[in-house]
């Protein structure tokens, strides 16, 4: 199941893709939700080949996430491959800049399942699509507002 939306936000394309590679506030940001977050890589700097472990609650049941940063082609590429109790998910940011002072930002998330639960879920899911689709849109248009906030500030 692949989902897609894009934001054009009032920022260079640099400060958009150091936002998107800030890696120490997502981590933060898992962490304040409860979620137990864990470097799993040895890189000093932020680079392709990163990977983090997390573990959080959901539904009741306790998950573990494998992440890793598959692709890092500074400032247009970023491709994060996740997964999660038989799901797979591949999550691409794509940056194009439109003007010096305007980018577009396009995540594309792709979901597998591996496992008859997790296609059961994917199911439920592409039943609810609109509902789902009108969250994710949300969600990242508000990460959009908060990156032109930085950048302006």
């Amino acid at each position: 199941m692949k989902i897609k939306t894009h934001e054009d936000i009032e920022a260079t394309i640099d400060h958009v893709f150091d936002s998107v590679t800030d890696f120490e506030s997502f981590e933060l940001a898992a962490l304040r939700r409860g979620a137990e977050v864990r470097r799993t890589d040895s890189l000093p700097h932020p680079g392709q080949g990163m990977s983090w472990e997390a573990k959080f609650a959901h539904r009741g049941r306790q998950r573990v996430a494998d992440i890793n940063l598959e692709q890092m082609n500074q400032p247009n590429l970023l491709r994060i491959w996740t997964k999660i109790a038989g799901l797979t998910a591949e999550v691409d940011v794509e940056l194009m800049a439109l003007s010096r002072n305007r980018t577009r930002m396009t995540i594309i998330v792709d979901m597998r399942p591996t496992t008859i639960p997790a296609r059961l879920l994917i199911q439920s899911l592409k039943l609810a699509r609109t509902t789902m689709l009108r969250r994710f849109r949300k969600r990242v248009s508000e990460y959009a507002a908060t990156i032109e906030a930085q950048y302006r500030a």
